[in-house]
């Protein structure tokens, strides 16, 4: 049985949310008897609240460094390059192919290094990517350049951009997906309760991460700036040192991650007799197959596509193709469109009101309703007040003002802080669907795939404002990511269509608890 001290996986996300980050309650996971449980053969584990403190406080460094840092370069290109969307969807699209294209190295290193190794160098590589960047926007915000030398910083900048992109993701994907694993290795009680406050710590950061810098920007940009450097250096002692105390508690972290497969003697000596009788365009050739299907992934896309649960997967990855969210290109849009950066501000700081409000919503609509159905509202919710936004704005432009006006450039960001709270519902809901669905030694293959797929799209929508690089085009990103959420909408209306029978439940559907 479980110890009375235990916190399972909490059922409100502000108990979850006091957990991860506010420390309201106990952070400890103290199980015992875990071999009672059935299933569980391991022996009984126990996980200090020390060390769950710890855990939870490098990560939540890391990643509120990295959300921090990614929506300061917003404001930073945008006082650097005002009116102009090119900067920074070229910064933003060169990351996201340097995250697709170093996908294959990156994962074999995790897979074959040594843990500890893995995420000092992922700490190291984002804290000196980012002071560096901080540096040379300084530069270039403070001291007056020539056009090229302007260019050439941007281009460094750039460059620095993909570094903390993938000792981000690194830091991430090694914490989340392997030492928790380890971590609570036979306590699978233990390991829901930890990944959901990892979650919570992600969601956190992600949204208030961006409205600090937003709310500092507004005040000063050059603030901004020490700010991101300050809290970049202040926080990477302490985050070291807190996943080291990590790794020297937990023994079992010890070991090389998954040790690569190896092929048994006589099939490598087949392969090799094999190799010796092929001409060498024939060794050439399937040489290059082997490389093509492990850089495309084919095996990986195989299993995705063939999965019940594809579809809430790749609806949620479609909603990555978007400029329908206050980031880069919406805000540089609202930018100019006469709206101040303290209002940006406000409007950031409302949208995240309604953001948060999805995690309190959401779970207690699966629980009235069911996970699946809630999806639908979700999604729906979101396809009905990006409707009415979208034609806001084109009734105006239809009237002959400029997208850039500040009518409807005003109504269109509010309707996009209305459909923020069926964007959070809809990726709740999704994410239950492929946790409860997928099997657990698939889990991370079709969990890589979803997220290949979401970097792929949201590269996409940062494709759309390199193509309309003016802040007056900016009505055609929008149409094309409004077409996006209705197509998304689409595919999973017929998914629950195909699974339920049929789309709209009577009113009675209020009463029980619903299916999942």
């Amino acid at each position: 049985m479980v110890d009375a001290n235990v916190h399972a996986e909490p059922t409100g996300d502000d108990d979850l949310l006091a957990h991860a980050i506010l420390g309201r309650d106990e952070t400890g996971i103290e199980l015992e008897n875990v071999g009672e449980l059935p299933g569980h053969n391991v022996a009984p584990v126990a996980i200090s609240k020390s060390l769950t403190v710890r855990l939870y406080t490098s990560h939540f460094l890391s990643t509120w460094n990295s959300r921090l840092f990614e929506a300061a370069v917003v404001y930073f290109l945008a006082s650097i390059f005002p009116n102009n969307l090119l900067p920074i969807s070229v910064y933003a699209l060169t990351r996201n192919v340097a995250a697709i294209a170093l996908t294959v190295p990156v994962g074999n290193w995790l897979d074959r290094a040594d843990r500890l190794t893995i995420v000092r160098t992922s700490i190291v590589g984002q804290r000196v990517a980012v002071a560096a960047s901080c540096g040379l926007f300084w530069l270039m915000l403070e001291r007056p350049l020539s056009t090229e030398a302007l260019r050439g910083l941007f281009a460094a900048t750039v460059v620095l951009a993909c570094v903390e992109k993938l000792s981000a993701g690194v830091n991430l994907v090694s914490v989340e997906r392997d030492w928790v694993v380890v971590i609570t290795e036979g306590n699978e009680a233990a390991r829901r309760t930890m990944n959901a406050r990892m979650r919570r710590i992600d969601l956190f950061c992600k949204l208030l991460g961006p409205l600090t810098v937003a709310l500092i920007a507004a005040a000063s940009v050059p603030a901004a700036v020490y700010s991101t450097l300050g809290m970049n250096l202040a926080s990477v002692l302490v985050e070291y040192l807190c996943i080291e105390t990590v790794f020297r508690r937990v023994p079992t972290l010890g070991r090389s991650a998954r040790p690569s497969a190896r092929q048994p003697p006589e099939e490598g000596g087949t392969h090799q007799e094999q190799s010796r009788q092929q001409s060498p365009y024939t060794a050439f050739r399937q040489r290059l197959q082997r490389m093509a299907s492990q850089i495309l992934m084919i095996p990986s896309l195989r299993l995705y596509f063939d999965h019940p649960a594809v579809i809430p997967s790749f609806s949620l990855s479609l909603l990555y193709l978007t400029v329908l969210s206050f980031s880069g290109q919406m805000l540089t849009y609202l930018l100019a469109s006469n709206i101040t950066l303290w209002q940006v501000g406000i409007i950031r700081g409302v949208s995240t009101i309604f953001e948060l409000s999805a995690t309190w919503i959401a779970p207690r609509l699966m629980k009235r309703i069911g996970v699946i159905r809630t999806g639908l509202w979700s999604i729906s919710w979101q396809m009905t007040w990006l409707a009415g936004g979208v034609s806001w704005l084109f009734y105006y432009y239809g009237r002959g003002y400029p997208s850039t006006s500040l009518m409807p450039a005003a109504g269109l960001a509010a309707a996009v802080a209305f459909s923020r709270v069926g964007l959070w519902g809809f990726d709740l809901s999704a994410q239950n669907i492929v946790q409860d669905e997928v099997q657990g030694d698939r889990r991370g293959i079709f969990s890589t795939t979803e997220a290949s797929f979401q970097n792929v799209f949201d590269l996409l929508s940062w494709a759309l404002t390199i193509i309309w690089s003016d802040p007056k085009s900016f009505q055609w990103p929008v149409l094309v990511s409004f077409a996006a959420v209705y197509i998304a909408g689409g595919l999973y209306g017929f998914f629950l269509r195909r699974r339920r029978g049929h789309l709209i439940h009577a009113p009675s559907c209020l009463g029980p608890k619903g299916d999942v």
